[in-house]
């Protein structure tokens, strides 16, 4: 199996008023084209699992690797450039500058890796905006997108430099039922390309299509290793 993601007894702690383990000894692994879905009740630890994971938050203990690189313990330089290369983020809300079109929005984290120039981060954000069928879209500002569109439009942002992985936190939480139907169609999709796709989600019937459930409770794992 090819895994991209490994993460080894995961302890973390809040210490604010008093000290509370938010996770404890959380160990799974990833593997390539999987479409994993964290679940459990608020407070559970997902969020905070998926924050870990992001290289965000770097205050832990335990190891996590990902793509072969281990990010325990490395600077927020080397952690700033992975993400912006290996992650994809998809969040409950798009955050998208509403005053640039669809394109420009998609290109942001492109220019921002710098690997290719202006005119083919153009055309690879286009090419992502053709995947999700948002490409005659391209021009339009983002302010002027409905709400499920921003977040087809999200997901375009997130796929643009290739990522090992996407990450979506509650990625349908905002959305009516069909806009979250075609949002789960389009990372079902993408994890039947080779895409790996790991989302915290409240929405039952979103984790029931997943390739996977990892179940948490009080910081714990209690089902799908």
């Amino acid at each position: 199996m090819n895994s991209v993601l490994s993460a080894k007894h995961l302890n973390k702690y809040f210490y604010d008023p008093d000290t509370f383990q938010v996770l404890r000894d959380v160990t799974f692994d990833v593997q390539k084209g999987e479409f994993l879905a964290i679940v459990g009740k608020s407070g559970c630890g997902k969020s905070t699992l998926l924050y870990l994971l992001s290289t965000m938050d770097t205050e832990y203990e335990g190891q996590i690797e990902m793509a072969g690189t281990k990010l325990t313990g490395r600077s927020q330089d080397f952690l700033a450039h992975f993400r912006n290369e290996h992650l994809g983020f998809v969040f409950q809300f798009h955050f998208l500058l509403p005053e640039f079109s669809a394109l420009q929005n998609v290109m942001l984290p492109g220019l921002k890796l710098g690997k290719y120039s202006e005119k083919e981060v153009e055309e690879r954000a286009m090419e992502k905006l053709r995947l999700i069928g948002m490409a005659e879209y391209a021009r339009k500002p983002a302010s002027k997108l409905s709400g499920g569109q921003q977040q087809r439009v999200a997901i375009a942002r997130a796929l643009i430099n290739d990522p090992t992985i996407i990450m979506g936190d509650e990625p349908t939480g905002n959305l009516d039922r069909a806009n979250s139907e075609n949002v789960f169609a389009i990372f079902r999709e993408l994890a039947a390309g080779g895409q790996t796709i790991i989302t915290v989600t409240h929405d039952p019937d979103f984790a029931a299509g997943t390739d996977r459930i990892i179940e948490m409770s009080d910081g714990q794992i209690i089902s799908g290793h």
